[in-house]
Order: structure tokens, then sequence, then C-alpha cells
């Protein structure tokens, strides 16, 4: 997976992941709080690798 990939699927996990944690929220629903933070993290991270990615290619390139 490219680095341009890992950071919009990074963004959407995050975005998904915001939105289960407002309906959980919205319906007091705890587990579903849990899963939209967990996935929440997984698109942070994510994009952090995405960004990494990037970096090392930009590196790579340099030299």
């Amino acid at each position: 997976m490219s680095d341009k990939e890992d950071k919009l699927k990074g963004k959407a996990n995050e975005a998904i992941g915001k939105g289960k944690q407002g309906v959980g929220e919205a319906t007091d629903n705890e587990d579903l709080k849990a899963e939209g933070d967990l996935q929440e993290t997984k698109g942070k991270a994510q994009g952090v690798k995405g960004e990494a990615k990037e970096k090392i290619k930009k590196g790579v390139d340099n030299a």
C-alpha cells in the first residue's frame, strides 16, 4: 500500500470511528463508543504509517 493510500484509509477510519463514537454516545452504547475509539486510533496509526512511508520515500529519492 502506498503512502497516499495509508493516509486516505487512515482519515476514513478516523472519521468512521468518530461517527461510531457519536452514535454510541447518543444511544448510550458503550460497546459502540469503544469500537469507534479503537477504529479512530487505528486510523491515526495508518496516517502515521503513511507519513513515515512518505518521508522514507523522499529520503530515498533525494539520496
